[in-house]
Order: structure tokens, then sequence, then C-alpha cells
């Protein structure tokens, strides 16, 4: 399991004590439902910026849940009940049955984005808007490296997706952004993510992977100004931010 105590502790006692008070919330609401809750993303990567980054959870529960349920987790997760130290938080609940499936479809029982800096939303069924290639990508993320704050080891939960169908996701995550109406650095350390995985097989934080990208001689000067954008500097141009993520596509 990845996420070391040690890059926890970086991440600062504000988001330790909020991940714990998450995960308490969590138990007084799903009792004995509860199987497990585990940080992903940048926390569970080493590159958690705080006042930039955002924190990812999933919360796995032993079966579907009813809307009532779904509604009293919202209602004590949300930002205004629970204040997020972080920009947001981008919190998933999953059955264990569908996180043991191997599959790619998002099958999730609630998908909450709350925060200071976050536009609200809670799902309790997938929007086409916002891409169901996500939830799989962090699922495969997390069983390798996340945090586990309840439960077992994530990789004890989270079933290996077979590579074939994680690099048709990781394919319609860069068409996603290609059918954005202007692509910047988010979508360019993405491409780079993606192009990590397939060439590497190795998950990383978007920024990792951009450098990894740069190492690599991969068109350096729009990686360079996608990093530099995700430090404050100027956005990237939209059609180069285009064509790398064309390029790293037809790689894929």
């Amino acid at each position: 399991m990845g996420g070391s105590q040690a890059e926890r502790r970086r991440a600062g006692s504000p988001v330790d004590a909020y991940l714990a008070e998450l995960a308490e919330r969590a138990r007084t609401v799903l009792g004995g439902q509860l199987v497990g809750v585990y940080a992903g993303g940048s926390l569970a990567l080493g590159a958690y910026e705080q006042g930039r980054s955002d924190l990812d959870v999933a919360v796995v529960v032993s079966d579907a849940l009813e809307r009532r349920a779904k509604e009293q987790l919202v209602a004590v997760w949300r930002h205004e009940a629970l204040p997020c130290p972080a920009r947001g938080l981008e919190l998933v609940v999953y059955s264990r049955e569908a996180v043991a499936s191997g599959g790619v479809e998002a099958d999730f029982e609630l998908n909450l984005n709350t925060g200071r800096a976050m536009p609200f939303r809670a799902d309790f069924e997938l929007d086409p808007a916002i891409g169901s290639h996500w939830f799989a990508i962090d699922r495969a993320i997390l069983r390798d490296h996340a945090i586990a704050l309840v439960g077992p080891p994530a990789a004890d939960v989270f079933a290996a997706i077979p590579r074939e169908l994680l690099l048709s996701v990781v394919a319609e995550s860069l068409r996603w952004h290609e059918g954005g109406d202007a692509l910047g650095d988010d979508a360019v350390l993405n491409a780079c993510r993606a192009l990590r995985y397939a060439l590497a097989d190795e998950w990383s934080s978007k920024p990792a992977a951009g450098r990894w990208a740069l190492d690599r001689d991969f068109d350096t000067e729009t990686v360079k100004a996608a990093l530099a954008a995700r430090d404050g500097g100027p956005p990237v141009d939209p059609a180069r931010a285009a064509a790398f993520v064309a390029s790293a596509l037809s790689r894929i």
C-alpha cells in the first residue's frame, strides 16, 4: 500500500484531523455497512500542496445504499457542515461489489464535490457531463497507492483492473479533453500521466508525470509551459495543448 504516514504528516495536521472526522462521520451514518475509507489522489501520491490540491477520498460500503443514507452522507460531509481545509473534497462512495469487479464502469453510490473553491455537486447516478472514465482511473490509483484511513489495505478491497481495459479509459480521458472548450495545463499534465501509465505502467501525480515526460523529451516546451502554469505562470496556449493531447492519444 502506498502513501506513507510521513507523506500524510507533510500534508499538515488540519488535513489529518479533517480526514479523521470525515471517517468518523462515515461510521456514524453507515454503522456496520462501512467497509473502508481511503485517501487517494495527490495526498496518496505524495504531491499534496496546501491551498492548491483537492482531497480525494473513496468510501466503500458493504451493499448498495438507500437514497436516505446517501442524503445523510451529503449532509454531514458537505463543506458547510465539515469545512474542508483543502481547495475542495472529491469523494466517491462505492459498494464493495463494485470495487471488487475489476470493471471500468463508474458504478458509484454517491459522487460528492464540495469545498470553498469547488462547485458543489452530489450525484446519485452518473451525469455524462463528468465522464465515467475518471472513476476507473481513480480506483486503479487507489489500489496501488491509497492511504487506508479505515478498513483493510486498499489492495484487499479494490480489484486490479485489466490493463487493456484501463488503456481504453485512459484514452477516453484524453478524448474528453479534446471535446473541451479550452485546453490548458490540466489537459497537458493529464496527457503526461496517461503516457506514463501507457508506456511505463506507472501511476503518478500529474506534476510528477510532467517531469517524467520532460526527461523523455515529449514536447518539452509544452510540458514546461503546463508545469509553469500550474505554479501560477501564464496559461498554456490552447492550440499547443490540443496538439499535445492529440499526440499522446496517438501513442496510446
